[in-house]
């Protein structure tokens, strides 16, 4: 019989991580105050008593540092977990992971792996203000030499993250800060398919809704509406935005011949600008409506009184869903 767990999202990122270092001696966790504190967000609390300052420890407050110390382990053995402590602060690292981080495993024709995971709390929904509530998860899909994942349940949470750890390549685990007190089962004997697959989460047959991290709980809470008002919508979460899984959108495009694409991210130059493009390139002849993107405004993120109207509500993507039903 399974073993099958409640927890929330941050909790099951931490048993993940703690299963991860037990596996293997080389996994090093560090990052602003992840030991003793265990983060901002709790998330990787009680690890130092487990596993003791050697293998967890502090950074200083140098997020380029903290990028350079991962490559440096990464390029001597080791398999670095380094945390962002918030989305807008990963900028002054950029250099470091667009540059190096990314281009190391290619530049040495594969003789120096970068098994590096980057950790980054992302998207808002806190109350918090900008640099604390950033989607910045295309500017590194854009990149090529990084993974870029993001679970949207614990389930995921706990499995993805240690697929990432044992992946070769450097990850950016962007994990949805606004749903990790989300609980739900954890299957712990039984992984998920890869990290990189998309999972169909709700079949329907007028309307696919495509999204990741903390939107997809709004594309379910949409669906249940919709489902309530007779409209039949199928919600994929796409769990990987690099690379993406195109053939499940794309079969689940063929079925329904509409999708709307949502995430918390501005639209413009997004994920779901290149989803659009694709699905329109590959399953143009399956499409009945244009698709339709579902993001935050194109505007710097807006003081936590006003972030209510910023992100991308059930209402928003219902919008979307009338819209490509009225061709």
């Amino acid at each position: 019989m399974a073993n099958v767990v409640e927890m929330s999202i941050a909790k099951a990122i931490n048993a993940g991580i703690r299963k991860a270092m037990a596996d293997n001696p080389k996994v090093l966790v560090f990052g602003e105050d992840v030991a003793q504190l265990g983060g901002v967000f709790r998330v990787t609390e009680g690890i130092l008593d487990e596993f003791g300052p050697n293998r967890i420890f502090n950074s200083p407050i140098a997020e380029s540092g903290i990028i350079g110390t991962a490559i440096g382990l990464a390029m001597r053995g080791y398999s670095p977990v380094a945390e962002i402590q918030f989305d807008g602060f990963i900028f002054p690292a950029f250099n470091q992971i667009t540059s190096q981080l990314a281009k190391m495993q290619n530049r040495s024709e594969g003789y120096t792996t970068m098994p590096v995971v980057i950790r980054v709390p992302f998207g808002g929904g806190i109350g918090a203000v900008e640099h604390h509530s950033e989607s910045p998860e295309a500017y590194f899909a854009h990149t090529p030499g990084l993974r870029v994942i993001s679970p949207s349940n614990p389930n995921d949470a706990y499995w993805m993250i240690q697929q990432a750890i044992k992946s070769s390549d450097p990850v950016l685990f962007f994990e949805p800060k606004r749903r990790y007190w989300q609980k739900g089962p954890v299957n712990l004997d039984e992984a998920p398919d890869g990290m990189h697959t998309a999972h169909v989460l709700r079949q329907g047959s007028q309307v696919t809704i495509a999204a990741y991290g903390p939107m997809v709980s709004v594309a379910l809470q949409a669906a249940e509406i919709a489902a309530s008002e007779g409209t039949s919508l199928e919600v994929i979460d796409i769990r990987s935005m690099s690379p993406i899984d195109f053939a499940t959108i794309l079969e689940s495009v063929k079925k329904t011949g509409r999708l709307v694409v949502a995430h918390e991210a501005s639209t413009f130059v997004s994920i779901s600008s290149e989803i659009a493009a694709r699905v329109a390139e590959l399953a143009f002849y399956h499409l009945e409506a244009p698709v339709i993107r579902v993001g935050g405004f194109d505007v710097p993120y807006p003081p936590a009184k006003l972030e209510e109207k910023f992100l991308p509500d059930a209402d928003r993507i219902l919008e979307a869903v009338d819209r490509v039903l009225a061709y």
